[in-house]
C-alpha cells in the first residue's frame, strides 16, 4: 500500500482539463489553492460595509480569519462580530484577471442557513463603456440562498430598464453543504451555458442592451473579472434568525479558466432554445 502510494505521489501531475469537450478548451488561469496564504498576485480584496446595493449586513474585510487557505481550499468565513458599523464580517475576493469569452469551473461546498447568500459571479473591468449596473451587465454563475440549501442560481442581469434572465436547479436528495459539487459555465459569443456536476442546465442566447450605439451581443462583449463572496443578510436572503450557526463557510477546492483553442462564430440572438433536460438528480425548480 505504501509503495502504490509513493509511486502515486511520484506520478507526474496531469493539468486540469475542462470538463466538457476538452479538446475544445485550453487552461489559461488557475488557482488549485495548494499554499499556505492566499495568492495576492491572483486575487484582491474588496473592503466595505455599505450594503453593496442590497442591504447586506456584513462587513468585508481584508483579514486572515474572514478568507484563508486550508488543506488544499480555499474558505470564505462569515462570523457574528461588531466591525466598523456592522455586526457580522466576511470577505469577498475579485480576481486580477479578466476574460472575454471562456470555460469557468468550480468545485465547492456551500453553506447552510437562514439569510447567508454565497455567490460566484462576474462584472465587467470597464464599467463606463456601457454605463453603470445593470446596463454594463452581470453574471452570476451560482448563487446560493442558505435557506435553500439543496438549490442553486444562474442569471444575467442587463439593459435599462434592468432585464434579467436565468434558471435555478435543485438537488432531488441531500444539501449542498453535505458533499462538493462541481460547477460551471461557459460563455461563447452569443452565448452562456450553465452546468452543474458535469450537465448543462441551462443555455441564454437573448438579452438586450439599452447603450447609445451599442449592439448585439453587449454588454457582455468585453472583459469580466471573477467575484467571490458570502454575503450575510439583504433584500433576497433575508436576515439570519435564531437557527442560523456560526461561522459559515463557503470553500473552493479551485477555481480554473479555460479559453476556446477557436472562437465560435457569433450567435444570432435568440437562435438557442433555453430549454433544457433537468440533470441527472436535481430538478427545475421556478
Amino acid at each position: 500500500m505504501r509503495v502504490a502510494l509513493l509511486l502515486i505521489l511520484l506520478l507526474p501531475q496531469q493539468p486540469p482539463r475542462a470538463a466538457s469537450s476538452p479538446e475544445s478548451w485550453e487552461l489559461v488561469w488557475s488557482d488549485e489553492f495548494d499554499g499556505k496564504e492566499l495568492d495576492a498576485a491572483k486575487w484582491k480584496h474588496e473592503t466595505g460595509g455599505h450594503g453593496f446595493g442590497n442591504n447586506e449586513l456584513q462587513f468585508y474585510t481584508d483579514r486572515a480569519a474572514n478568507a484563508y487557505l486550508e488543506g488544499g481550499t480555499l474558505v470564505i468565513q462569515a462570523q457574528p462580530e461588531k466591525f466598523e458599523n456592522r455586526s457580522y464580517t466576511s470577505a469577498k475576493l475579485q480576481s486580477r484577471a479578466a476574460w472575454t469569452y471562456g470555460r469557468y469551473e468550480f468545485r465547492a461546498k456551500l453553506p447552510k442557513g437562514r439569510g447567508i447568500w454565497p455567490a460566484i459571479w462576474m462584472m465587467p473591468s470597464d464599467m463606463k463603456k456601457y454605463g453603470g449596473w445593470p446596463q454594463c451587465g452581470e453574471i452570476d454563475i451560482l448563487e446560493q440562498l442558505g435557506h435553500e440549501p439543496n438549490r442553486v442560481y444562474g442569471t444575467l442581469h442587463y439593459g435599462n430598464p434592468h432585464g434579467s434572465k436565468g434558471a435555478s436547479v435543485a438537488l432531488k436528495q441531500g444539501s449542498l453543504c453535505d458533499d462538493w459539487h462541481d460547477y460551471a459555465l461557459e460563455w461563447l459569443p452569443g452565448e452562456f451555458r450553465w452546468f452543474v456536476d458535469g450537465e448543462l442546465y441551462q443555455v441564454q442566447n437573448d438579452w438586450f442592451t439599452s447603450a447609445a450605439g451599442s449592439a448585439w451581443p453587449a454588454p457582455f462583449d468585453r472583459d469580466f473579472y471573477l467575484q467571490i463572496n458570502l454575503a450575510v443578510g439583504g433584500n433576497w436572503p433575508g436576515a439570519p434568525d435564531a437557527a442560523t450557526t456560526w461561522p459559515q463557510k463557503l470553500r473552493l477546492d479551485y477555481v480554473r479558466v479555460f479559453k476556446p483553442r477557436s472562437l465560435l462564430p457569433l450567435r444570432p440572438k435568440g437562435s438557442l432554445k433555453s430549454e433544457v433536460a433537468p440533470p441527472k438528480g436535481w430538478e427545475f425548480r421556478r
